[in-house]
């Protein structure tokens, strides 16, 4: 067969950003996100995101700058996670339950140009800022800082000369976004929990986000027209990319400022949710609020969650009250999602405790991921698939991170041996799934 060379028809890099204009072509109407009384249309936030792309150009933003987020799962939140890329920018996401001396180690790493910050969180991003200009380092340069305001009910809250609103108002609808020309190119920055005085930041590409995002929808089966709640926040791994996942299926983003028992039976009921994240923990939250919920849910809700495995009457009584559970397991490093307990029809016919035990495990790869393994400690070889002997697991494929940022060393460690060593223990069962 004859070589065919690359071209701009039959090369194009891969990048979520993408889904996006495709969504403001193929669902124009259809709803994108809710937000209390806010209400936009996929092709209003495209065109938002379009104006919010070229204000931050206008601030000189320039290629693989570092724009940093300081705020809860509100519709400005969404929007950036295309508004900056599409800016040619970087976007990193801050957990909103940092202290400010947390809170100034990420922006004095990432030397952050640009701040968002949400009203309710002015004052620690202001200490922080603080913190940042006395340490007098070379790298400590103040970010320009942009406020947040509640789009319901504005407060007047400023902590810079900007606000958000007013960039996209100002910006031009019709300015073409950053052209990408490479997919290794770095689309967001996270930092792993628990950093220290040396923090790790996780640098996704545009490629591994395009991938992991695909593989995600379709292992967990989501399908056109999702009704998604953002009970997981933003800020963790980009919300496992399903940030990016609700636009490639035109899916409904209902937006909750806090995640409480409350706020997430209002939400399912107003707006018939149909999928949703948290973590395990958030189950008890459920079950608390399920006594002053009326009766089972009208419909099913499908819930993803990662972390440590519920306990199998944990899992029982939330999948009676009318949602159903998928497990997976995932960290910062591999893009959000590493491994989902992906459900096999005829387990459906098991007793409910041996169905509850079975999904309480890790599972097996994402489709994005090429390999993954259970190695014996300090060895090259694979554990034995019995269940019991424990090792290392080990990933390989397209969605583990591009780098830690500015750590060289560290990046080398975590890929020696042409693996990403996670760290976690775990085991093999006889059928290949795998369980932390």
């Amino acid at each position: 067969m004859d070589q065919l060379e690359k071209c701009s028809a039959n090369y194009v890099p891969l990048s979520p950003i993408t889904f996006l204009k495709r969504a403001a072509s193929a669902y124009p109407d259809r709803t994108s996100i809710v937000y209390g009384r806010t209400r936009f249309s996929w092709m209003q936030t495209y065109e938002r995101c379009c104006r919010l792309a070229s204000s931050i150009r206008s601030l000189d933003i320039s290629k693989n700058y570092v724009v940093s987020v300081l705020a809860p799962n509100v519709p400005a939140m969404y929007e950036m996670h295309f508004a900056v890329p599409m800016a040619g920018a970087v976007l990193n996401p801050i957990n909103t339950r940092l202290d400010a001396s947390t809170i100034t180690i990420h922006l004095r790493h990432s030397e952050a140009k640009l701040f968002f910050v949400d009203w309710e969180f002015i004052k620690v991003a202001r200490d922080a800022i603080n913190l940042l200009v006395a340490s007098g380092e070379p790298t400590s340069v103040s970010p320009l800082v942009v406020v947040i305001d509640d789009i319901d009910n504005p407060t007047g809250a400023r902590l810079g000369e900007l606000e958000y609103e007013d960039l996209i108002r100002r910006g031009d609808p019709n300015a073409e976004p950053h052209h990408i020309t490479d997919e290794w190119d770095p689309i967001t920055l996270n930092y792993t929990s628990g950093t220290t005085s040396v923090p790790k930041g996780v640098v996704y590409s545009h490629r591994g986000a395009y991938l992991n995002t695909l593989a995600l929808l379709l292992q967990w089966g989501v399908g056109t027209e999702p009704v998604y709640l953002w009970s997981l926040p933003m800020f963790h791994c980009n919300g496992w990319t399903f940030t990016w996942g609700m636009a490639a299926q035109g899916g409904v983003n209902v937006c909750i400022r806090k995640t409480s028992a409350a706020d997430i039976y209002s939400a399912i009921i107003a707006h018939g949710v149909t999928h949703m994240c948290c973590v395990p923990a958030v189950f008890d939250m459920l079950i608390e609020g399920s006594r002053m919920h009326l009766g089972p849910l009208l419909s099913q809700v499908h819930v993803l969650t990662g972390g440590a495995p519920p306990p199998a009457n944990l899992l029982e009584h939330v999948e009676n009250m009318g949602f159903k559970v998928s497990h997976a397991y995932g960290m910062t490093e591999a893009t959000g999602a590493a491994l989902i307990c992906e459900w096999q029809a005829h387990w459906d016919l098991l007793p409910a405790d041996e169905r509850a035990r079975l999904k309480a495990r890790q599972g097996v790869s994402m489709l994005s991921l090429a390999d993954v393994d259970v190695k014996k400690l300090n060895s090259t070889d694979s554990v034995l698939q019995d269940g019991n002997t424990m090792g290392e697991i080990v990933l390989r494929g397209s969605n583990i991170m591009k780098v830690y940022f500015k750590n060289p060393e560290a990046t080398a460690k975590a890929f020696e041996g042409g693996w990403f060593s996670t760290g976690d223990a775990g085991v093999i069962h006889p059928d290949g799934y795998i369980e932390i």
